[in-house]
């Protein structure tokens, strides 16, 4: 697992900058990125994500009393399952975005089939998306259409084809991964997003094949079992020619408090705490909190500029355990005469 750690750190130095939407819990959102982690936790688990990046960051449009659009906000609902039946799991997972002039809907449907495979798990996973993007452009002004006096504009952009309007398309695609975990011990997945390479003539939008590769570790400190220490990696890619990387260790204790510190490459300092309430063995809710340090140009400390970015975290499992039937046996002898 070292030499994996490092590879991935390796592979994280080409990163540039950021490619899509980022969630600072990606160790506790791995449904998101991997179909094949569907049903992996054993338990019917429920996760809830609010990301509000760039707080603070000055938006303002060239027209008096237009809106300038919204810095990037992320909502996301996630449902996933094991189903012994079907020999994996399957999941759910909505998200809602609004950036720029952008408001953006998610909803992918998955399926894991899993084997035991040495010490661990092995699980192929298969995704179907849906998409749904909307498009405002009533407040969108083209430079040749400004008059140098932002309280008279001529008009809104001259480009006929987006004048004035709310634009919307649905899509459709399909992803796919590979998920590998040895329970409580360490994980590795690899998945592509959007193998279809969808697009949308009327909004001019493509989506890009981005690829994703994470993994973990839990290390149990030999005197003091009570705590370990989980580091964390997370690298993405769009069509290899964009990049982004982050990396994450958590220190936890006893599974009932965790704390820690990140780094996104080029982004920002991340900061993550959180607590388990555990009501039985079978059934936790875990909360946490998460903020990002800017550090790129967005987030150097002038007035205007972006003070960080906050993040929530919720979730809750139920692991239901069938008691075994117990056997019964009945006995009637018979006596011929």
């Amino acid at each position: 697992m070292v030499s994996f750690f490092i590879g991935m750190m390796l592979f994280s130095s080409v990163a540039t900058a950021q490619n899509e939407g980022q969630y600072t819990h990606f160790m506790f959102n791995r449904l998101s990125y991997n179909p094949a982690y569907a049903g992996s936790s054993g338990a019917i688990s429920l996760t809830l994500l609010y990301n509000n990046q760039w707080l603070g960051l000055d938006l303002q449009s060239p027209v008096a009393g237009a809106k300038a659009g919204s810095t990037p906000v992320n909502y996301l609902f996630a449902f996933d399952m094991p189903v012994n039946f079907l020999h994996g799991g399957i999941g759910l997972t909505f998200n809602s975005q609004s950036i720029g002039y952008h408001n953006n809907t998610t909803v992918n449907i998955d399926y894991a089939f899993r084997i035991y495979w040495g010490r661990g798990c092995l699980s192929a996973g298969i995704e179907a998306n849906l998409y749904n993007f909307a498009f405002n452009t009533k407040d969108l002004y083209g430079a040749s259409d400004l008059t140098g006096d932002p309280a008279s504009p001529t008009s809104s952009s001259g480009d006929p084809s987006i004048n004035g309007k709310e634009l919307s398309e649905f899509m459709v695609d399909v992803s796919t991964g590979l998920y590998y975990q040895v329970p409580s011990e360490y994980y590795i997945g690899l998945s592509v997003k959007n193998l279809l390479g969808s697009h949308s003539d009327q909004l001019h939008w493509e989506n890009a094949r981005t690829f994703y590769l994470m993994g973990g570790y839990e290390y149990a400190f030999p005197y003091n079992p009570s705590f370990k220490l989980k580091p964390s990696a997370f690298v993405k890619s769009a069509d290899f020619s964009v990049f982004q990387a982050e990396g994450a260790l958590l220190l936890d204790y006893e599974n009932a408090f965790w704390g820690g510190l990140g780094y996104r490459l080029g982004d920002a300092f991340t900061f993550l705490a959180g607590i388990n309430w555990n009501f039985s063995n079978l059934n936790w809710l875990r909360i946490g909190v998460a903020y990002d340090l800017t550090t790129s140009k967005l987030g150097t400390m002038r007035s205007g500029r972006s003070f960080g970015t906050i993040e929530i975290f919720v979730n809750g499992s139920i692991r239901f355990e069938i008691p075994k039937h117990q056997p019964t046996s009945s006995r009637n002898t018979r006596y011929l005469l």
